[in-house]
C-alpha cells in the first residue's frame, strides 16, 4: 500500500537492480572458471538463477497489507520485481551466444530491451491495474452482490497484463507484478475518498495531526466480516473490501498449489538431472556473493546491518528460474545445455531444502531482535 516514493521501497529496488546484477555477474564468473563454461553459457546460468520466488519466499514475504517491516518488505518487492528484471540478461545471454561475440547487436538489445521493455511493463500493468480495480469495485458497489465471486478477477488481470505488455513488446513479468501495484493503488483511492463511517473519527484525527496517507487509511479488506450485507455494498471502501479480500484469498490458494507442483516438478527432475556442480556454485551463491552484494549495496537504506544480513541470506530460487530455463529451452540454448539444466534444477532444489530449513528458526532470531530495539 506504499507509494513507490515510500523509502520502503529503496531496498526492494537495490535487491532488485544492484544486488541482482552482481549476483549474475558473480555465478558467471564462478561458472567460466570452475567449470570451464564460455561466457555466454556462464552469464546465461547466472541469469537464468537471478530471480528469488516469491511462492517460496511466503514465509518471509509481507504478513498483510498493513505489514511495513523493512526485511520483509524489501524482499516481496525485489520478489516481484526481478521476476522480470532479470529477463533482459536471459535475452543478453542468448543473443550473445547466437552471435558469438559482443558487438553492436549489444546497442540494440539496450534500446529494445531495457530502454523500452522494462518501462513500458510496469506502465501497462500499473494502469490496467489500476483501471480494471476501480472498475470492479464500482461494480460491486453498484450491484451490491454479495454471491458473485472474484476469485478469477486476478487471473484475468495477470494474463491481460501480461499480454497487454508482450503486444507493445515489454516485459510481461513486469506488468503482472504493476498491475497488482495499480489494483492496490484502485483500492487506495476509493478508502481515501469513501472512507468506512466506522473509520471516520480516526481519520479525522489524523488529518488534524497532518498524518493522513494512504497508509493512514485501514486496508479496505479490514472493513469487511464474515457476514456482509448487500445493503453494506453500497459503501465503496466495504465494496472494495470484498473485491480485494476475495482476490487475496483466490492468490494465497493458487500460492500454495504452485509451491506444492514446483517442489514435486523440481523433485521429479532431479532423478535426470542432478549435478554435483551445484553444490559449490550453491554455496558460493547463498553464502558469498548474494551476502556481499546486499551488505554493499543496502548501504543509505533505511535498514539496519541485521536486516541487510538477513536480506542477503533470503535469496531463494525457484518458479522463475524454471521459467527462464525453459525460455532458453525453446529459445537457442544448444551448448552447455545439459549443463545448464542440470545446474539450475540442482541449485533450485539446493535452495528448497537450504532455506526452507533455515528460514523458520532465522525469522525467530529476527523477531526476538526487533522485539529487544523496541523495548
Amino acid at each position: 500500500r506504499l507509494p513507490l516514493r515510500n523509502q520502503a521501497w529503496k531496498a526492494a529496488f537495490r535487491l532488485a537492480a544492484p544486488v541482482m546484477l552482481a549476483s549474475i555477474a558473480g555465478v558467471a564468473v564462478f561458472s567460466h572458471f570452475a567449470f570451464g563454461f564460455d561466457w555466454a553459457a556462464a552469464f546465461l546460468l547466472g541469469a537464468v538463477l537471478a530471480p528469488t520466488d516469491p511462492v517460496l519466499a511466503s514465509t518471509v514475504s509481507v504478513n498483510d497489507s498493513a505489514d511495513h517491516d523493512r526485511l520483509r518488505y524489501g524482499l516481496s518487492g525485489e520478489a516481484g520485481f526481478n521476476d522480470g528484471a532479470a529477463f533482459p540478461f536471459v535475452v543478453f545471454a542468448l543473443m550473445w551466444a547466437d552471435y558469438d561475440r559482443l558487438g553492436g547487436w549489444i546497442g540494440g538489445w539496450a534500446l529494445h530491451r531495457l530502454v523500452w521493455a522494462i518501462p513500458a511493463g510496469l506502465l501497462v500493468g500499473y494502469f490496467l491495474g489500476k483501471g480494471i480495480g476501480r472498475f470492479a469495485i464500482w461494480l460491486r458497489s453498484r450491484h451490491q452482490e454479495t454471491d458473485a465471486p472474484n476469485d478469477f478477477l486476478a487471473l484475468a488481470l495477470i494474463a491481460l497484463a501480461y499480454f497487454g505488455a508482450e503486444t507493445v513488446g515489454a516485459w510481461g513479468f513486469l506488468a503482472a507484478f504493476a498491475a497488482g501495484i495499480g489494483f492496490r493503488r484502485a483500492e487506495i483511492k476509493t478508502v481515501i475518498d469513501n472512507p468506512a463511517p466506522e473509520h471516520d473519527e480516526q481519520i479525522q484525527t489524523l488529518e488534524e495531526t497532518n498524518d493522513s496517507d494512504s497508509t493512514s487509511h485501514p486496508p479496505a479488506e479490514n472493513f469487511v466480516g464474515r457476514n456482509l450485507e448487500e445493503e453494506e455494498l453500497k459503501q465503496p471502501s466495504k465494496a472494495a473490501g470484498m473485491v480485494v479480500s476475495e482476490i487475496i484469498s483466490f492468490g494465497d490458494t493458487a500460492e500454495r498449489l504452485l509451491e506444492v507442483m514446483m517442489v514435486v516438478l523440481v523433485g521429479i527432475c532431479l532423478a535426470i538431472y542432478w549435478d554435483w556442480r551445484a553444490v559449490p556454485l550453491a554455496l558460493a551463491l547463498f553464502f558469498v556473493i548474494r551476502p556481499l552484494a546486499a551488505l554493499l549495496f543496502l548501504i543509505k537504506t533505511p535498514t539496519g546491518k541485521v536486516q541487510r544480513l538477513m536480506m542477503g541470506w533470503f535469496g531463494i530460487r525457484g518458479i522463475g528460474s524454471l521459467y527462464y530455463l525453459s525460455y532458453a529451452l525453446n529459445h537457442g540454448l544448444n551448448d552447455n545445455i545439459s549443463d545448464v539444466v542440470g545446474i539450475t534444477l540442482s541449485v533450485v532444489a539446493l535452495s528448497i531444502l537450504i532455506h526452507g530449513i533455515s528460514s523458520q528458526p532465522i525469522l525467530d532470531f529476527y523477531e526476538r531482535a526487533i522485539s529487544a530495539t523496541e523495548k
